[in-house]
């Protein structure tokens, strides 16, 4: 017999293995900064589109700095907390979503 792991919480009894309630909640109330009309209305739209864009939760502002370089992006001088693509979960952690 399979055993089973618990699911851990989110928003409501839906529940994803890479985005918990507080990252989901976070894009679903700032995705507008991004991108021109509403994308996702519910926990789980959120959770299907983010996984569609490979969007990454980084744990730290030094998390966020290696993301861009290495996906080669020049950001020096730049701001980029202040970029569209970043979204500030509020606990230290940060969504980066490439629109």
């Amino acid at each position: 017999m399979a055993r089973k792991t618990p699911a851990k919480k989110s928003s409501g009894s839906f529940s994803h293995p890479d985005y918990d309630a507080a990252v989901l909640d976070c894009f679903l109330e700032k995705q507008l900064q991004l991108f021109p009309e509403i994308v996702a209305e519910t926990p789980e739209e959120a959770a299907d589109f983010l996984e569609m864009c490979f969007a990454v939760v980084a744990k730290s502002k030094k998390e966020v700095r290696t993301y861009f370089e290495e996906v080669g992006t020049d950001i020096d001088g730049e701001d980029i907390f202040s970029a569209a693509e970043v979204f500030p979960v509020g606990d230290g952690r940060y969504l980066i979503v490439e629109g």
